[in-house]
C-alpha cells in the first residue's frame, strides 16, 4: 500500500440540510385517462384529416390523367 489514501473532513457546521422536496402536481387517476383518451383522440383525427387530403389529391391526379372514353 504506498498510495496514500485521500480523507475528506467535513466539519458538523458546514453540512447543509436537504433541500425540501417540492410539490408534485397529482392528478387523480381519472384526470390522467382523459387526458391520454384526449391525446389519442387527436392523433386519430390528425391522421384521418392527413388521408383524406392524401387520399383526394391521388384521385384528382388520377382523374386529369385518364382520357375520356369516346364511343
Amino acid at each position: 500500500m504506498t498510495e496514500k489514501l485521500k480523507i475528506k473532513v467535513i466539519k458538523r457546521n458546514t453540512v447543509s440540510a436537504p433541500p425540501e422536496p417540492v410539490a408534485v402536481e397529482h392528478r387523480s387517476k381519472r384526470e390522467a385517462a382523459r387526458q391520454a383518451v384526449s391525446t389519442v383522440k387527436n392523433w386519430v383525427s390528425d391522421f384521418q384529416a392527413r388521408k383524406r387530403v392524401e387520399t383526394k389529391a391521388a384521385f384528382e391526379l388520377l382523374a386529369s390523367k385518364a382520357q375520356p372514353i369516346v364511343l
